[in-house]
């Protein structure tokens, strides 16, 4: 039964879809021929739903509509069965994008959770490794990857601590969500390939200010550090406004690349004569 891994066609037995009643309350069901639904707002018929446009409405057994679709991996990250606490979907974007994950990449991960960063390399393309200390995590993220996305994905996961060390070489990128990623960089210069990307995952300022410390003084350069504030806006005839809560803080993501080993330093360089910029 998967989640996330249907995106058209009508709705069929053995995927999952995401209903919304009235009040905009969400419930989250596979769907199974013969079973029913409670809910709050009524009764609702999976036999009702299977064979559906997605977009479509369905009544309840007390009259009330509700509107059917399929899942979007944001909704599967807030919603699914987790181990240990999710990245939330407005930094899984963003990470895929500071650390420029794409389609063939090969991705260490490590710190899997319960699959949330997982499941979003993989439906970018990566071939992802996972490195995890615990082993329930471990199966968490499993459980979870193969639920939402079938049991066809390049994933793995190895019950293993990555501050003893990284098996893989020539990795394209390294994603850590661990609270002292600093110990990991003397593994990934050995691990990464040149201009490789790594990236860090961190809750606290000081954390993040004792890896760009390690960073300096490492092998790796072009390092970055930014959070992301997300604000919805509440839109309704002419009362138009933010809306009053907001995802603020969540973490910090750090970014930089390995260079090459013995190259020299650019910092401080200048070759302009004084009030020359470049030549275009």
């Amino acid at each position: 039964m998967t989640g996330v891994g249907a995106p058209w066609g009508l709705l069929q037995a053995g995927e999952r879809v995401l209903l919304y009643d009235p009040k905009d309350r969400q419930y989250l069901l596979g769907l199974e021929p013969g079973r029913m639904f409670h809910t709050h707002s009524g009764i609702v018929a999976h036999d009702d739903i299977i064979g559906r446009e997605e977009g479509s409405t369905v009544v309840g057994t007390t009259g009330r509509r509700f509107l059917v679709v399929r899942p979007t991996l944001s909704d599967v990250v807030l919603k699914m069965p987790r181990g240990a606490q999710v990245i939330y979907p407005k930094d899984l974007g963003a990470i895929l994008l500071a650390a420029d994950i794409g389609p063939g990449m090969r991705v260490l991960e490590a710190g899997v959770g319960s699959g949330a960063l997982s499941m979003t390399l993989l439906r970018a393309g990566a071939s992802v490794t996972g490195y995890e200390v615990r082993e329930d995590h471990a199966n968490f993220a499993r459980k979870n990857v193969e639920t939402w996305l079938g049991g066809e994905t390049d994933y793995r996961v190895e019950v293993r601590d990555v501050y003893e060390g990284i098996g893989e070489t020539g990795l394209d990128r390294i994603v850590l969500d661990l609270p002292e990623p600093a110990r990991v960089l003397p593994h990934a210069e050995k691990a990464l390939r040149p201009g490789g990307i790594l990236l860090a995952y961190l809750p606290s300022i000081n954390q993040t200010a004792d890896l760009r410390a390690a960073i300096a003084r490492s092998a790796f350069g072009l390092a970055e550090t930014s959070e992301l504030l997300r604000r919805t806006w509440h839109v309704e005839e002419r009362s138009v406004r933010p809306d009053h809560r907001m995802v603020a803080h969540t973490g910090f993501l750090t970014t930089a690349r390995l260079l090459v080993p013995g190259e020299p330093a650019l910092v401080g360089e200048d070759t302009a004569p004084a009030g020359e910029g470049p030549v275009a």
